[in-house]
């Protein structure tokens, strides 16, 4: 069965489409979020490392981008202001996982913090699937604010004005934190990442943030 939103979306302009959303042709919001999913997951992810957490929060973003799309200035592009938003949301649960960490005694809260992340739900069919493990994890581990970089700079082919943006950083941060990242991945393992199948996406969890968010909006 052919999309017809999809068709849509990709034969006119991302302003022209926010403004005939504005206008009431809400069905067209569909196909932003099928744009913007892969993006929104591999961002999240680099905070929250949780998956059902990075899906709750994209449906939230996505929610709550549409209530205040009559704010959009149409200044800046949409796919940072949309990434702002779903730092901003991703940011703020990891704040209240925290705060609920810090009211359980110290061995419950090194349990739950030293929980290895589960990916034994399949991404994606690769050559090498323990060398994608491998890649996942080693990136997972990276330390918050180089981990944020490295996703949208090498994976999600962020530009740095586009980056510094998103995180509120300056460009020679951005290069910085960038450089660190690459540094502390292991450089054997360097030369055999494919960014396409790093946190991938699948097509029927985009359908699911798809169908559940325009059921609320």
């Amino acid at each position: 069965m052919i999309d017809q939103t999809a068709i849509v979306t990709d034969s006119i302009s991302e302003n022209e489409i926010i403004s005939r959303i504005l206008l009431g042709e809400k069905n067209l919001y569909a196909g932003i979020m099928r744009k913007y999913n892969q993006r929104l997951y591999r961002v999240g992810m680099s905070i929250i490392k949780d998956e059902s957490e990075v899906e709750d929060v994209m449906q939230v973003t996505y929610i709550k981008a549409y209530e205040n799309l009559g704010k959009f200035q149409f200044k800046s592009g949409f796919s940072t202001w949309i990434t702002k938003i779903l730092i901003n949301e991703s940011l703020l649960r990891l704040k209240k996982r925290k705060q609920l960490l810090h009211i359980n005694d110290d061995s419950a809260q090194n349990q739950i913090q030293h929980q290895p992340v589960d990916f034994q739900t399949p991404l994606m069919k690769v050559i090498n699937s323990e060398l994608k493990q491998i890649l996942e994890d080693a990136i997972l581990n990276l330390p918050e604010k180089y981990r944020a970089v490295f996703i949208m700079r090498e994976i999600e082919n962020m530009n740095v004005s586009e980056t510094q943006e998103c995180l509120d950083l300056s460009e020679t941060n951005v290069k910085v934190r960038l450089n660190r990242a690459k540094a502390m991945l292991k450089n054997s393992l360097a030369d055999y990442y494919k960014k396409e199948d790093i946190l991938n996406f699948h097509l029927s969890r985009c359908d699911r943030i798809v169908e559940n968010v325009m059921k609320r909006i």
